[in-house]
This record gives structure tokens, C-alpha cells and sequence, in this order.
């Protein structure tokens, strides 16, 4: 009785490993429905050198129009940018290669995050989230940003103090574009929000800024895709449409041959080779296929040049004439004898 009652919990463990295996990168389960989405065909790849371009193949990575911002965006999807960077504002050299979104300002390359395969699910939307870009304006700056234009009749105590800010922003300012090891730094991100578009063929998107924050230190992008529409299937396994065609027959032919044995053997009471199911059948076809070898084989050597050597010669000229001498000698005597 007590295995009765294990047969759920056992029959529930390979989902529980199949949720435990680690996602491919840039793939997600929707929470809810299980969805399976997987944003890689929009993530843009380098070409290879000896690789000539299709005309479908993107030789740049995907471009977002600033409008009132005042600069364009260029960013990719679950991957670094494709273009080559350098002297990108506070990124260290070795992370060059890693960013994933960056804007350029009166000359100067900023970055608004580093590469991340990592997608989130808030309630129904998807997003995908970029970190680590360059740092952000202090808030000291900001705030005499605002106070440019206010009045100069101020008490010295506050004149003092918006001294003592800008000094400290002259001081950042000095120290900007070289990578710092402060952990308190704000940086920039990027956020993404993904959308499903079906109109749009699988491998293309069309991204729209939104927005950043007021302190232009998080941006807003929203990007219409197929591939944000998910879908009910696995991911790809190892085997394809003719591997599991086989291990079917297999299955299917270990059931036929066990099964034909077993009966043969309980019901019918054959032993030896006979215990094979049809195995009148399948003598008889072993037969024909035996006779048509043979003939081949047969037909083939006939075929073939002999090697030289010792062959039987035909009887010479002399030897058939003097058979011939002798019949005629037997019918004379013959006839001979008659007359007599």
C-alpha cells in the first residue's frame, strides 16, 4: 500500500529535474503559462573573417533613434556591440569588449551597460537588463545644474557651500574617463522591454527609445520582436526527427522479436530457430536472397578476367580426323562382311 503512494512522488521527479537543468543563455520559462522564450535569433554575431556577408547577415548592431535626447543609441541583445570600442568613459580597458549599449556625446563614448543573457519576467512583461555602463552625473551637479540661473544674492555661508560643491565637481570632472575602484559609484543601465510582434520575420526587431531618468543615469528602451512571443515547445534536444524515428523502430522490433519468442515458445511449443516469429516467412526470405547472391556472385566471376595458367585445350584437328578415319574403316568392314 505504501508504494501506491509513492508512484506521484516518483513520477514527478524527472519534472523536477527537468526544471533544475540550467537554461541556454538568453532563454527563460514564463512563470505562469511555462512559455519557453528565447531571444538569441535577434542577438547580433560577428561575422567571420573568411566569411562573406549574406544579404540577410547584419554587419552592425541594432541602432535606436534619441529624437529629442539629442544622440542615437546602438545596443544588442543578450551580446556585446559588434562595433569596436575605444576610450569609452570610465571603462576599463579589459571590459571594452563587453558592452552591450553605448551613446555618443560631443565625442565622447558612453556606456550604458555591460553584456547580460540573463532575462527577467516582471508579472507579464519581459525585459532584459544591462549594468555597469559609465558613471553617472553626481547629484551635486545636477543640482547646480538647476541653480545656474537663480539669483548670486545668497548669504556667504551658502556661497561657501556651492564653492565647496563645485570644487568637488571640478575634482570629478578632472577624474572622469579614468576607471575607478569606488564601489559606491553610480553607474549607468539600460533596461529592455521585450514585445512580442508577429508581423515582424524571426531575426528582426525594432527598437524605440523611451526615456531615461532625470539624472540620465537608467535608459528606457522598448524592442518589438517574433522572438519575444514565445512559444510551447522544449528547447532543441540532442536527438532529431530521424534519431527518434529510430530508437522507435528499435522499440518497435525488441517488442516484436521478445514477444513473437515468448509465444512461440509457451503457445506453440517451437524450440531452436523456430522460435522466431514468421519464421517460415523469414526463411523463405533468407532463401531468395541467398539464391540472387548466388547468381551474382556466379554472374560477376564470369565476368572476370581468368588468370593465365594451365586451361584445358580443345582436341586438335588430328585427333577428331582420325576418329573419323576409324568410323569409316568400321563401315567399309561392314559392309564387306554383308557382301559376304
Amino acid at each position: 500500500m505504501r508504494l501506491i503512494f509513492l508512484l506521484p512522488v516518483l513520477f514527478s521527479l524527472p519534472s523536477f529535474a527537468a526544471d533544475s537543468k540550467p537554461l541556454l543563455p538568453c532563454t527563460i520559462y514564463q512563470p505562469t503559462t511555462n512559455a519557453y522564450y528565447d531571444i538569441s535569433p535577434i542577438a547580433v554575431q560577428p561575422l567571420i573573417d573568411h566569411k562573406k556577408a549574406h544579404k540577410d547577415d547584419r554587419t552592425e548592431s541594432w541602432h535606436a533613434r534619441g529624437y529629442d535626447f539629442g544622440t542615437n543609441f546602438t545596443l544588442n541583445f543578450c551580446a556585446p556591440v559588434i562595433e569596436t570600442l575605444e576610450d569609452v568613459v570610465g571603462i576599463k580597458e579589459n571590459l571594452l569588449k563587453n558592452i552591450s549599449a553605448f551613446y555618443e556625446w560631443k565625442g565622447k563614448k558612453y556606456s550604458i551597460g555591460q553584456a547580460s543573457t540573463e532575462l527577467v519576467f516582471r508579472g507579464r512583461e519581459l525585459s532584459l537588463n544591462y549594468t555597469n555602463g559609465s558613471p553617472c552625473d553626481s547629484p551635486t551637479t545636477h543640482e547646480r545644474r538647476k541653480l545656474k540661473h537663480s539669483d548670486d544674492d545668497e548669504d556667504d555661508d551658502d556661497d561657501d557651500k556651492k564653492k565647496g560643491d563645485d570644487d568637488e565637481d571640478d575634482n570629478k570632472k578632472s577624474h572622469k574617463g579614468k576607471p575607478s575602484d569606488d564601489d559606491d559609484v553610480r553607474r549607468k543601465s539600460t533596461l529592455i522591454s521585450l514585445a512580442c510582434d508577429q508581423n515582424l520575420p524571426l531575426g528582426k526587431a525594432h527598437i524605440s527609445f523611451i526615456g531615461s531618468s532625470p539624472d540620465q543615469c537608467t535608459y528606457f528602451f522598448r524592442a518589438k520582436t517574433m522572438a519575444a512571443c514565445g512559444g510551447v515547445k522544449e528547447p532543441p534536444t540532442g536527438l532529431g526527427a530521424g534519431g527518434v524515428f529510430f530508437v522507435i523502430f528499435l522499440i518497435f522490433l525488441a517488442v516484436y522479436v521478445l514477444g513473437g519468442i515468448a509465444y512461440q515458445r509457451t503457445v506453440q511449443h517451437q524450440r531452436g530457430w523456430r522460435q522466431l516469429p514468421n519464421y517460415n516467412v523469414w526463411a523463405s526470405i533468407f532463401s531468395v536472397v541467398r539464391d540472387i547472391i548466388v547468381i551474382l556472385t556466379s554472374s560477376c566471376s564470369r565476368l572476370m578476367p581468368r588468370r593465365q595458367g594451365y586451361n584445358q585445350l580443345p582436341a586438335s584437328g588430328r585427333g577428331r580426323g582420325s576418329r573419323a578415319d576409324d568410323e569409316n574403316r568400321l563401315i567399309d568392314q561392314l559392309d564387306e562382311e554383308w557382301d559376304d
